[in-house]
Parts: structure tokens; C-alpha cells; sequence
């Protein structure tokens, strides 16, 4: 019986000294291939290079495995190993995120891989400007590497999304707020529309609280005023004033007569340059957007109109003016007055810069 259990306890030391050195081998193996080469990555792959600071950028593609990025980085001399790289991902099943990354190397395989996993994208920080248009923003996006022009312009006339926020136009011309944002490279051009237009109306309902209980139709009366005011005004305190005018002009049943829709049509509708000043001629181009031809409102919003505007359209004037025409290019200040002789002697004729 003694003999049996030291034969016993042999076999069982001999059994725990030989997992130990498996152990021990595995541990070491799983440091070895988790650590860094030694050789400087080259990176030959479309969607992956070195940056100038020694950092590596990589894109996730829509859809890619983690096999495929494993195989991509291997290649690239980053990591030691993707067999490896598989069994991270086997053990816990965790997928990696679409998009555009940066890391600094040398880094291990644990490290890039929880980067990966986390979703921690490089964002980039662009501004939309007040007063631009959808086309003008959709190139502001793709030069910033954010999404396809093409593609936001199509994400901005979603019947999907449109009907989303109860947007009664054809487009989210007016509905997108200009401000700075920070979106990842390569972002879904539908979700910078989202969080855009989440943008606009948290502002707006910090402009006019219960702005978005209203119907859809005296918000969009109210963003395409906002709009126009946006391209017309260069002194704050004189967009409310604007405002004010073009409401009278609605009331009365009286053409807007805005320059910054003739501006529209030209630049966005006709594909031409800004011009630095209108002629008669460029009152009598025919089209909807014409608001000198055509009484009432354009068909929709002519801008994405900032804060300023906003509560200008929401909150405009008092006055009996109907008419405001530029008298000063330098300080960009508008004379107001209620009759048409008033107005022809207040001087020539001019728009709003670029």
C-alpha cells in the first residue's frame, strides 16, 4: 500500500512538473509571438502607412475580419505572428470596429488589438461654416477625409432620415447645424447627417424651447426665414430686423425680394461663381428659388443657418419696416425703411460676400 502511493505521488510530481514546463512553454511562447519584431514595419497595403511621427495608420474596411487585419498586419511586419493574432480573437469571440486608427509602434499585439476592439478611431475635427449649402458641406466632408460628397448628398436626401426628423423638403438643406465636430475617418455619411441634424434641433430647442412641438411645416416656414436671414445679414443685431422685414413682406402677401436666393440659384442651382453684385438681369432668372419673381417662400432652405439667424426667424422684430438694402461694404450695414422711395434712395444695389 506504501509502495503504491509513492509510485503514486512520483507519477503525479512527474505529471505536475511536466505541466509546469508546458505551461512555462506555452507562457513563453504567448510572450514571444504578443511582442513587437524587431524589424521595422514596412507597410505595402492600400489602407495602411506609416505616419511621419513613427505611428502606424490603419483603416479597417467594412466587413474585414479579424483574420484579414491579422494577415495585413503580419505582412506589414507589425506583428510576429497571426496565428497568434487568431487565438487572441478566438478566445473571446470580441470583433473589431470599422474604421481609421493610429497607434504607436512598436506596439504589441495585445495592445493593437485592444485598440481595435475598443473602437479608440482617429477623429478628425472640421468646421462647417454658417451660411454654407449642402454641396458646399459635402465637399468640406470629403476633403477632410470624412465621407464621400456623393455619398453625404445622398444620406441628405434619405426619404429614411428625412422622414426621421420630419423634414417636409426634399432635402436636410437647412436642418444640418454649422459647427465643429470631431468624426472619425471614413464615418457612414448617413451618420454625420444624424449628428448633424441631432445638432440642429438640440440647438434650436435651447433657442426656443418647445421649437420642436411645433408642426413641421411652421419649423420649415421658420429654417427657410433663418436661411435667408443667414446669407443676408453681416451685423448680429441687424438679423432680427430682416427677419422682421420678410415676415411683413409674407403677411402682406408682398415678394421677399432676397438677394441671397437670387445668389442660391446662381451658385448652387447654375453652377456659376459667387457674383460680387447683382444687375437686373440676375432679378429676372427664372426659377422657384427667385424670390423676386416668385411671391412667398423659396422651395426650401438656401443654408444652414447658425444661432444668429435662428433666433432671428424665432424671435424676429417688431417693425413696419418692408425694406433693408446695403449702404455700408465695410461694416456690412443695411438702412431699414417702410416705403419704396425711402429705399431706391438708400443706394446701389449689393450682396452679401462670399
Amino acid at each position: 500500500m506504501v509502495k503504491a502511493i509513492r509510485i503514486f505521488f512520483k507519477f503525479l510530481s512527474a505529471i505536475i512538473a511536466l505541466a509546469m514546463v508546458v505551461v512555462g512553454i506555452v507562457l513563453g511562447l504567448a510572450v514571444y509571438f504578443n511582442s513587437p519584431p524587431e524589424k521595422t514595419p514596412f507597410p505595402v497595403e492600400e489602407g495602411m502607412r506609416l505616419e511621419k511621427d513613427g505611428d502606424l495608420f490603419i483603416e479597417v474596411r467594412d466587413g474585414e475580419s479579424a483574420s484579414s487585419v491579422g494577415r495585413r498586419l503580419e505582412t506589414a511586419g507589425v506583428i510576429r505572428n497571426r496565428y497568434f493574432w487568431y487565438l487572441l480573437f478566438r478566445l473571446d469571440n470580441e470583433q473589431i470596429k470599422t474604421g481609421s486608427y493610429k497607434f504607436e509602434l512598436p506596439a504589441s499585439q495585445m495592445k493593437i488589438r485592444s485598440i481595435l476592439i475598443g473602437g479608440e478611431q482617429i477623429l478628425v475635427k472640421v468646421t462647417i461654416p454658417e451660411g454654407v449649402t449642402l454641396k458646399k458641406t459635402a465637399a468640406i466632408l470629403e476633403e477632410a477625409g470624412i465621407c464621400g460628397a456623393e455619398k453625404f448628398l445622398a444620406a441628405s436626401s434619405s426619404k429614411e432620415i428625412l422622414d426621421a426628423y420630419h423634414v417636409p423638403g426634399q432635402t436636410m438643406e437647412g436642418y444640418l447645424f454649422p459647427d465643429t465636430y470631431l468624426f472619425p475617418l471614413g464615418y457612414p455619411a448617413s451618420k454625420v447627417v444624424q449628428t448633424m441634424a441631432d445638432t440642429f434641433f438640440l440647438r434650436l430647442e435651447s433657442i426656443s424651447p418647445g421649437a420642436g412641438s411645433i408642426s413641421s411645416s411652421e419649423l420649415n416656414t421658420r429654417v427657410i426665414i433663418a436661411s435667408i436671414v443667414e446669407r443676408e445679414y453681416r451685423v448680429p443685431e441687424e438679423a432680427a430686423l430682416m427677419a422682421g422685414v420678410f415676415f411683413n413682406r409674407l403677411r402682406i402677401g408682398m415678394a421677399l425680394q432676397s438677394c441671397a436666393t437670387v445668389v442660391y440659384v446662381i451658385t448652387e442651382i447654375q453652377g456659376k461663381p459667387h457674383p460680387e453684385q447683382l444687375f437686373n438681369r440676375d432679378l429676372e432668372i427664372r426659377d422657384p428659388y427667385n424670390t423676386y419673381l416668385r411671391p412667398g417662400l423659396p422651395p426650401g432652405p438656401i443654408s444652414a443657418p447658425g444661432e444668429t439667424a435662428l433666433k432671428a426667424a424665432f424671435y424676429p422684430s417688431s417693425t413696419d419696416y418692408l425694406y433693408f438694402r446695403l449702404v455700408d461694404l465695410s461694416t456690412g450695414r443695411h438702412y431699414f425703411s417702410r416705403t419704396l422711395d425711402d429705399h431706391i434712395q438708400a443706394g446701389s444695389l449689393y450682396v452679401k460676400g462670399r
